[in-house]
């Protein structure tokens, strides 16, 4: 059986370029429970809250039910559920998982698998990871549903199903962004290479985001994090008249929904709320208009702040 390329296939909602991320989420806190506990169940009600938290923090903005892949799942045979009646998943009703005491696991034939070589959940792992989310968010995402990779289990992933990337867009998004966070403007460098500075996609390239410089910000660690979490977006033009227009006008939107009390969260974060973006030099492409609005549709978290006073 190609495992592999079931993971790859996974049957998704999909609509001009969406994330449906809820079957990979499950799938992932799945292999994260067999790693722990091979022969454990998911009772539906026991994991409910953790599946809602993981769909709340990694899915996009609007809210689906983690009753959604906990039964759908099963069609891409990699999944089975069970409740007190036997084998078969009542539907994707809340209360019925809960109601027939709906429990799930890796199919029997997937479990046997894992047991005969080990190294196929990390495989299986680096793939889900690196077909629906961003390198940025793979090691939280590890830590929240309890995955411990080694890095000799995730470098076997076959290319067939990975798009290669380009290793010169790094280069030009920051020599467009002229070395500092299009954000704060840190730029920061040793031995004259920078450091803590990262060209982030703003369309994933695990969307069909392409290697352009007009999908790139040239990103400081910390606000390349919080854009491919949703906190950090774009907006259109300046906050306020007068504001010196930069990056074709856009401006940093803050999600309403980030809560920071210390002084360091609202100097770097909240503060930002309807600053003009960095960048990019003149000549340079600014992003596009179509990128920024898939990520802000499909990323971005809630409703923007406010401009900062």
């Amino acid at each position: 059986m190609d495992w592999l390329g079931r993971a790859a296939e996974l049957r998704q909602w999909s609509r001009s370029g969406a994330r449906a991320p809820h079957k990979p989420l499950l799938f992932l806190y799945a292999l994260g429970r067999f790693q722990r506990d091979a022969d454990g169940e998911l009772r539906y009600s026991a994991v409910e809250a953790d599946l809602g938290r993981l769909l709340d923090e990694y899915g996009p903005s609007h809210r689906t039910s983690p009753a959604y892949p906990f039964h759908h799942l099963v069609s891409d045979g990699v999944w089975e559920v069970r409740t007190d009646r036997g084998l078969g998943s009542p539907g994707s009703g809340v209360r019925e998982l809960r109601a027939t005491g709906a429990a799930g696991r890796l199919a029997p034939e997937l479990r046997a698998a894992l047991r005969r070589e080990p190294s196929l959940l990390g495989r299986l792992a680096r793939l889900l990871l690196d077909l629906h989310f961003p390198p940025s968010l793979h090691g939280d995402l590890c830590e929240a549903v309890g995955l411990e990779l080694e890095p000799a289990e995730t470098g076997q992933v076959p290319a067939a199903v990975r798009r290669q990337r380009d290793p010169r867009m790094r280069e030009r998004v920051l020599t467009a962004y002229e070395y500092q966070c299009a954000f704060c403007g840190y730029d920061g460098s040793l031995g004259g290479a920078p450091v803590g500075l990262e060209a982030a996609h703003v369309r994933w390239f695990a969307f069909d985001g392409p290697d352009d410089v007009d999908n790139g910000l040239c990103l400081c660690s910390l606000h390349h994090k919080l854009f491919d979490k949703g906190v950090l977006g774009i907006g259109d033009g300046p906050a306020h008249p007068g504001t010196p227009v930069s990056g074709a006008g856009h401006r940093i939107l803050v999600s309403q929904r980030f809560v920071g009390r210390g002084r360091a969260a609202r100097e770097y974060v909240t503060a930002l709320a309807g600053r003009p973006l960095i960048g990019p030099q003149p000549g340079a492409r600014p992003v596009a208009e179509a990128h920024r609005s898939w990520h802000t549709s499909q990323v971005f978290h809630g409703s923007p702040r406010p401009a900062a006073g």
